[in-house]
C-alpha cells in the first residue's frame, strides 16, 4: 500500500514534519551553542579582570594583653602594587573588639609582617577581613 504523500510533488504542500522538526533542532543547537560560547567568554574574561592583585592570610596570633593581639600576616603580591589589609579582632562571644588597616607601599613584594591591633577588650581570635589594591604608595 502506498502512502498519500508519495505520488505528490515534492514542496507544493510544505515542509514535512520531520524537515520542520530538524529545522527547529538546528535552531535550538545554534542558540545553545551560542549561549555556551557566551558563557565562556563571560568565565574567560571575569578570570582575567577579576583577579585578585593582592592576597592576605593570618598565619598565626598572639593575644599579648587585655587590649592587644599581635597578627602574623602573610601579603602576596606584586611589587609594583600598593595596599591595604584589614583585620579585625573578636572576643569570646564573637563581638567586634578591635580593628585595623595595615597598609604597605609599591617596594614591597610578598611578605611576612607583625602588626598589633589594638582592642577595647580581650581577644580570643584575630581575623583578615580583606586586601585591598590602593593607588599611589
Amino acid at each position: 500500500m502506498a502512502t498519500v504523500r508519495e505520488g505528490l510533488p515534492d514542496g507544493r504542500y510544505g515542509r514535512s514534519a520531520d524537515q520542520r522538526a530538524d529545522r527547529k533542532l538546528k535552531i535550538l543547537g545554534a542558540v545553545l551553542g551560542a549561549g555556551f560560547l557566551a558563557m565562556i567568554a563571560w568565565f574567560g574574561y571575569s578570570y582575567i579582570t577579576g583577579q585578585q592583585e593582592i592576597s592576605g592570610r593570618v598565619i598565626a596570633f598572639k593575644v599579648v594583653s587585655d587590649d592587644a593581639v599581635e597578627v602574623r600576616l602573610e601579603i602576596t603580591k606584586d611589587t609594583g602594587t600598593a595596599g591595604v589589609c584589614t583585620l579585625r579582632t573578636l572576643d569570646a562571644d564573637h563581638a567586634e573588639v578591635g580593628r585595623k588597616d595595615f597598609t604597605f607601599g609599591k617596594g614591597q613584594g610578598d611578605t611576612v609582617k607583625v602588626v598589633t591591633v589594638r582592642t577595647t577588650g580581650r581577644a580570643t581570635t584575630a581575623e583578615l577581613v580583606g586586601c585591598d589594591p590602593v593607588s599611589g604608595g
